[in-house]
């Protein structure tokens, strides 16, 4: 049997035309269109009266019977149940591959509906007997990122959700200052519908008198902040969107971005090109009232500290999705005042750079 694949944005009506199926695979490492995903199956689920859901965390030393016991256990609320289970990144290895086949041989019959959530799912993966099993019952959900040509259209798109209309220049515009962080983007439209008068077409210089007067700390901001090294203001800043409740991911999201960028131009230079034409070499390229503040952080950053700083990023981003122990906002602390020219005392701990076993 064929493998039914959906894309995000087509899953509503797939389940109006041909209601629920037993099994739903959401897989991608997009925040929110993940998010969206899981949420629109779960809204059909109730939709049909399904009321008890059971949640089932997949970490290292999972219980794979837990699925097996869920499944068959009756539900207190009718017939049917929500299981989720939400696998993140991890491999569910030959105990979870044959308890998620089994699953699937009576997947039909059980009147349950299972969500499986989980992130990026390669080729081979999808070659295994598990998901084929699974997937040959249900519906396929992968998600990727969206292309940055295509992001200013889905800006666009998106801007119409909440009442706004923005022509081509604000789109593009929203797309290289949100390029990568749909999750920011949404939230930054959002606030623009309750700030922004409505009706009007929003153009390029409306957004940015609205970004240069209606914000108060962002995650671009904080950037610039330690890119110019000024420690106080950097930490200031980043008290100010923990204090707003800017969510350590989008604030992450903005670091490694930069991370990425400092250790492209460090290539360029020391390839042989000056810094403006590193700058130009970026996508998309580096406006040159922000070029100063990349030359200073480039004369204090070497490539050996911009490393071990992407790698310690990437051990908070583990945290946060459930694979670490690292405090996140005294990691982002200490990044944040190392980037800016201090010492995290965080970033200096071997122990940080460990991934839990």
């Amino acid at each position: 049997m064929a493998i039914t694949k959906v894309y995000p944005d087509r899953l509503d009506d797939h389940i109006q035309q041909a209601g629920l199926s037993p099994v739903y695979i959401v897989a991608g490492e997009e925040p929110l269109l993940h998010m969206e995903a899981c949420d629109t199956v779960r809204r059909h689920v109730c939709d049909k009266g399904i009321e008890e859901r059971d949640i089932l965390q997949v970490e290292n030393g999972f219980a794979w019977q837990q699925l097996t016991e869920s499944a068959s256990s009756m539900s207190l609320f009718g017939d049917q149940k929500l299981i989720e289970l939400r696998m993140g990144t991890q491999s569910p290895g030959q105990e979870g591959g044959k308890a998620l086949a089994a699953y699937a041989a009576g997947a039909r019959d059980s009147g349950n509906i299972l969500l499986l959530s989980a992130g990026r799912l390669d080729y081979r993966t999808q070659q295994s007997q598990w998901f084929k099993a699974l997937a040959e019952c249900g519906v396929f959900v992968a998600i990727w990122p969206i292309e940055f040509k295509r992001l200013g259209w889905w800006i666009k798109q998106r801007a119409g959700r909440y009442g706004l209309e923005l022509d081509q220049d604000a789109s593009s515009l929203m797309a290289v200052r949100y390029e990568g962080n749909l999750l920011a983007a949404d939230q930054a439209l959002a606030r623009m519908q309750l700030l922004m008068t409505p009706g009007i077409r929003i153009t390029a210089d409306a957004l940015m008198q609205y970004i240069e007067e209606g914000a108060r700390y962002d995650v671009f901001t904080l950037s610039d902040a330690w890119l110019g090294g000024d420690r106080p203001r950097s930490l200031r800043i980043l008290q100010g969107l923990k204090g707003e409740g800017i969510e350590p991911p989008i604030i992450l999201w903005a670091i490694t971005r930069e991370l990425r960028t400092l250790l492209s131009l460090h290539q360029h230079v020391e390839q042989g090109q000056s810094l403006d034409q590193a700058c130009k070499a970026q996508r998309p390229s580096i406006p040159e009232r922000r070029r100063p503040l990349y030359q200073q952080a480039l004369s204090r950053l070497p490539r050996a500290r911009l490393h071990k700083l992407l790698l310690f990023a990437q051990r908070l981003d583990l945290t946060i999705k459930g694979g670490g122990t690292l405090p996140i906002w005294q990691g982002l602390d200490d990044v944040i005042l190392t980037l800016a020219g201090g010492r995290g005392p965080l970033t200096e701990w071997p122990a940080a750079y460990r991934v839990r076993a």
